[in-house]
């Protein structure tokens, strides 16, 4: 795997720590800024927001560009924004800067997507991408925890701070290890022949299963900070903790489906999603048991970040070289389903099911993302089948002899 796989994997760490670490921070934002805790629910779902429109945009914008000079460009609003949110702490504000973050993020993850299958061959692009994603598996193992952590002893405001070195660390990274130019990188195609691979009806398909498998796991886990204090009953202390072994989960699940997503992808998705959805059905009853909370916590993040090479697999397998707009469109899909299940959880919480209640929101996205699978794989066999296979050499001689 080239080197600079895994620094765009440090990229994400980095980065993806801001979108996940609000699992934690949520209570104590909640409390400083004078919200409720759905409301400060809001701030995940305005990150994601800036992602799902900044993905496909800032990807056609930057098509022209050197990758390096777009990935540094996007990583130094990110880092603007971050310490401006630290530094002017005003909840309508943060909104505002979650979206421009928000947008800066989806298009380093665009380009980052996009440049990690390029320095690979064609049976390798699940396993870049899953290098990729594992960034944002150790921000839960380390980066979550971590700002928790801030927020319970410093202030909230410190891990935004955190967030803006690493990711300037990051940036230094990618400027060392990315060669500058347009010639560093595969060809790339013009912007109609970008859209015209989105022109595949199965495409769709798979980025609706991108969509709701996140959305099965956000569901639960943009509030599972909170669930652990307020339903569980587990000390303040405790919490970083299992956050820390969700993250263990997710980099276990992520490593087993990114080995396994080029060989079988509807496999890994089928049994991550079914994992999701009966963990998540089992979580709503059992969400007062520590003891039941915590695994099913961990088998929840297996399950889920096991689909994510998958999907990534899929969708990059119909799009073959016509990778940017449609590789950004999936990252936009992700986003959708990152924006969408916190507010949904949000209406349960705020309804009499309670925190409680996420379980069942996760559960339901997850029979959703098994009916889009299922749809996706039967479309997959049947243009498998509309294809015509060439005639063999001795085929041909026959036919002609006959002639």
């Amino acid at each position: 795997m080239p080197f600079i796989v895994y620094v765009l994997g440090f990229g994400a760490f980095a980065q993806g720590t801001s979108e996940f670490m609000l699992s934690g921070l949520l209570p104590s934002m909640a409390g400083d800024l004078d919200v409720s805790l759905s409301e400060a629910g809001l701030l995940v779902s305005a990150f994601a927001l800036g992602m799902v429109p900044g993905a496909p945009l800032l990807a056609l914008a930057t098509l022209k560009l050197p990758r390096r000079a777009a990935l540094v460009g996007f990583q130094v609003v990110f880092v603007a924004g971050h310490a401006a949110a630290a530094l002017v702490p005003h909840f309508g504000f943060l909104l505002v800067l979650r979206v421009v973050t928000g947008m800066a993020y989806a298009g380093f993850w665009a380009l980052a997507s996009v440049t990690a299958v390029s320095l690979v061959s064609a049976d390798r692009r699940g396993k870049a991408m899953s290098v990729v994603v594992s960034g944002l598996s150790l921000s839960m193992i380390l980066g979550v925890p971590a700002g928790t952590l801030l927020a319970q002893h410093v202030d909230w405001r410190a891990a935004f701070w955190a967030v803006a070195v690493m990711t300037a660390l990051s940036t230094a990274a990618v400027l060392l290890a990315l060669p500058a130019g347009h010639d560093t990188t595969a060809p790339r195609l013009g912007l109609r022949e970008e859209l015209r691979s989105l022109a595949v009806p199965r495409l769709w398909v798979a980025y609706a299963t991108t969509a709701l498998t996140v959305s099965a796991t956000i569901a639960v886990f943009s509030y599972l900070g909170a669930l652990l204090q307020d339903i569980t009953g587990l000390s303040e202390g405790l919490v970083p903790l299992v956050l820390g072994l969700y993250g263990v989960g997710a980099l276990t699940g992520l490593t087993v489906g990114g080995r396994l997503a080029d060989r079988a992808p509807f496999g890994v998705l089928l049994t991550g999603i079914a994992t999701v959805a009966v963990v998540a059905t089992a979580l709503a009853p059992a969400a007062g048991v520590p003891s039941l909370v915590v695994p099913l916590a961990v088998l929840l993040a297996a399950g889920g970040f096991a689909t994510n090479p998958a999907v990534n697999a899929r969708v990059f397998g119909i799009l073959g070289e016509t990778r940017t707009l449609g590789g950004a469109m999936n990252i936009a899909a992700f986003n959708v389903g990152i924006a969408v299940a916190p507010w949904v959880s949000g209406l349960v919480i705020d309804a009499a099911p309670g925190l409680a209640g996420i379980g069942w929101v996760g559960a339901a996205f997850a029979l959703a993302a098994v009916a889009s699978t299922l749809l996706d794989r039967r479309l997959t066999r049947r243009d498998r089948r509309a294809v015509p296979v060439p005639a063999g050499p001795e085929v041909r001689r026959s036919t002609t002899a006959s002639r």
